[in-house]
């Protein structure tokens, strides 16, 4: 007997709904599924056939990591509707003039290029400033002449301080704070760094004397990062985030908390209460911004969840075929309050207190509604629980002013150790680990204050060197404007 395979069409889309949400009642599978055993196996190919596009493929959420969905499984970026670049009516942008002149160079013609005759000097001429890295770039080898004398009093030979170097050490600060830039700030890998200095700077470094020279970099810098520390915990507005690492070949996790002027990084093999109580050792009395990690909803008292990491699931669930039942009118509910909780936001301080109060509350209310409605969806009930569970934390951004709807901040600050881990691969030690993270927290702070790292770090390490002090991390650097 032969059993041609029949259309899912077939099936009773009542009972394929029912079991794709999880809502089939056992009336449903008694009336569907068939006694007789080639009508059972009949059935059961045709229930294959039917969701066979759902389990083809790994489920991907909107949490899932980039990285972690292989590129078929992506779909097609979509065509941008302008060309990149700047639009039509922008003000053109180009390098500045070079304020110095290092040397000139004059050209003139004794022929013609095209025909090779004579040419009659006109006495016209432009000028063209051609900036470049000279021939000879090099490193300069210092030699320091330290006087040792006595002093009658402390009964000992004493001797000046070298301020450009530290202690024992024959690289100059200027080469140890550009190599750590390079690696921490900008993400360059260890053996391009020793490339570069090797064979094109003619510096004769390896890369165990680098990592060496880093390791005590952060020690000296390490108040700096306790600074940064302390203006996290202190900040109105924090944004936390986190992600994998790896140290010592053993899974770990980067946990990043950030404001708009400061960056703390810390690695640890905790993702959890552990981690967060490491990093928030005191009271956190401002709003803390994140993701719907459940670690963080032990933390402070005022939280703002992240809006468009709930949107982008409703996309997705829209875009599936999952978003069926009841599904389209909780999504429509939800994206409307969003909606209303924007404009809202944006009025804050042109309403009357009263109405703004009135139409927050209005808002709250709607919320508490959606979530607590009864759902028959899968997706539906899982969401409206997610709202329950958050409360007042999806609508703070309406109420505080300088709070933000999305965690959008600690993303995007993350996301430079993210790539640094693709080329590194995470750390090999625990001491890498921590220096990694002093080093990378201290340049990301820096960027975000618009100072220069390398003049920085150097001049901080001149006074250190001199004073036996570290100066205070700089604030912004201030505008010129």
């Amino acid at each position: 007997m032969v059993i041609v395979a029949a259309s899912v069409e077939t099936l009773d889309p009542a009972f394929l709904n029912a079991f794709r949400n999880g809502t089939l009642t056992r009336e449903q599978a008694e009336a569907a599924f068939p006694h007789d055993r080639a009508a059972s196996i009949f059935f059961l190919l045709q229930l294959s056939a039917a969701i066979a596009p759902e389990t083809s493929t790994p489920a991907h959420g909107p949490h899932t990591p980039s990285g972690s969905v292989p590129p078929y499984a992506k779909p097609a970026a979509k065509r941008r509707r302008k060309k990149r670049g700047a639009q039509p009516g922008h003000p053109g942008k180009s390098r500045p003039i070079p304020a110095i002149i290092d040397a000139q160079q004059s050209h003139q013609l004794s022929s013609c290029p095209c025909c090779n005759g004579p040419l009659v000097q006109t006495g016209r001429r432009r000028v063209r400033l051609v900036e470049d890295i000279p021939e000879n770039l090099k490193s300069q080898v210092t030699e320091h002449t330290l006087h040792r004398d006595w002093c009658p009093q402390c009964q000992k030979q004493v001797e000046p301080k070298v301020p450009d170097a530290l202690p024992q050490c024959t690289l100059g600060n200027r080469t140890v704070a550009l190599t750590a830039w390079l690696h921490y700030g900008v993400g360059t890998t260890t053996s391009q760094i020793v490339d570069v200095f090797n064979h094109h700077l003619k510096l004769a470094i390896s890369a165990g004397g680098l990592t060496e020279m880093w390791h005590r970099l952060a020690t000296v810098l390490l108040p700096w990062y306790e600074q940064i520390h302390g203006q996290c915990l202190d900040a109105g507005v924090l944004h936390g985030d986190e992600t994998g690492w790896r140290v010592e070949g053993r899974t770990s996790w980067l946990w990043c908390f950030c404001t708009p002027d400061a960056t703390y990084y810390m690695i640890g093999n905790s993702r959890g209460h552990p981690a967060l109580e490491r990093f928030f050792v005191d009271a956190f009395r401002g709003v803390l911004v994140t993701d719907f990690w459940k670690a963080y909803d032990a933390i402070g008292r005022t939280k703002q969840k992240c809006w468009p990491h709930l949107l982008r699931e409703l996309k997705e669930i829209d875009e599936g075929s999952q978003g069926t039942g009841d599904w389209p009118e909780f999504a429509k509910r939800l994206r409307r309050i969003y909606g209303e909780a924007i404009r809202l936001e944006s009025r804050r301080d042109t309403l009357p207190a009263n109405t703004f109060r009135q139409r927050l509350a209005m808002l709250h209310k709607r919320m508490c509604d959606l979530s607590a409605a009864e759902w028959a969806n899968l997706h539906t009930r899982r969401l409206a629980k997610r709202l329950r569970a958050y409360g007042a934390d999806w609508l703070t951004f309406v109420e505080f002013e300088g709070v933000p709807s999305s965690n959008n901040l600690a993303e995007r600050t993350i996301r430079p150790a993210v790539m640094m881990r693709k080329a590194s691969y995470g750390n090999q030690s625990t001491a890498g680990a921590e220096t990694r993270a002093v080093l990378m927290s201290i340049y990301r702070t820096l960027k975000q204050r618009g100072l220069d790292p390398l003049e920085v770090t150097v001049e901080a390490l001149r006074t250190y060197i001199r004073t036996a002090t570290l100066p205070p991390l700089p604030e912004k650097a201030k505008s010129t404007g």
